[in-house]
């Protein structure tokens, strides 16, 4: 394969290269943690050279940030479809898409070897800034999508607000999921019928 400079978008073999890379990074970090992952490492299990790692991601924290990425887009999009079932039912939504989240990140890699404290400072850096800034973006969008007389703001509101809640959740576990769904609906709930209209 001859090298290229990178280019702003890259043609599917590219990207098949680089899905091949982060899929990797996820069976190392299952097996034995990101501390004790190398780009040598990676480049091995994706079956691709050391230099090819290199050329897709630039480093090792670009390559992180990559999987990070990846595993909060994936949580967030069983969300979104979630919520999307039961727009007719905004606490109910509410109430379902947190335990959701909680249940799918306690079997997430990444968030196990954070609550494990394998890792240190990198990952949870990591996972905060990139999981607040997808989170915050996808699920303000969804709500203004699913619930359009909820204004922009607002929503940013709510959605920053429960992504908050939600990783601190997800990396610092003190109750069941469920119960963390209770317990945040009943706070948060008030809000919801706020912004929608719903006067009690």
């Amino acid at each position: 394969m001859s090298r290229v400079a990178r280019r702003p978008a890259p043609p599917a073999t590219d990207r098949r290269v680089r899905d091949l890379i982060v899929d990797a990074v996820d069976e190392l970090v299952r097996s034995r943690g990101w501390s004790a992952t190398t780009m040598s490492d990676v480049a091995t299990a994706a079956g691709v050279s050391r230099q090819t790692v290199y050329n897709e991601f630039g480093s090792r924290p670009e390559l992180v940030q990559a999987y990070v990425q990846r595993e909060i887009e994936a949580l967030i999009g069983q969300v979104e479809t979630l919520v999307r079932s039961r727009a007719d039912d905004a606490r109910g939504a509410l109430h379902g898409a947190f335990g959701l989240f909680l249940e799918l990140a306690s079997d997430e890699p990444l968030v196990r070897v954070i609550v494990n404290d394998a890792e240190g400072d990198e990952l949870v850096r990591l996972l905060t800034a990139t999981g607040l800034a997808v989170a915050s973006d996808r699920l303000g969008a969804l709500i203004v999508e699913v619930w359009p007389q909820v204004c922009a703001a607002d929503a940013r509101l709510l959605a920053e607000s429960m992504a908050r809640l939600a990783i601190s959740h997800a990396l610092s576990p003190t109750v069941p999921a469920t119960q963390a769904a209770d317990a945040v609906t009943r706070m948060v709930g008030p809000f919801v019928d706020e912004i929608l209209g719903a006067r009690r």
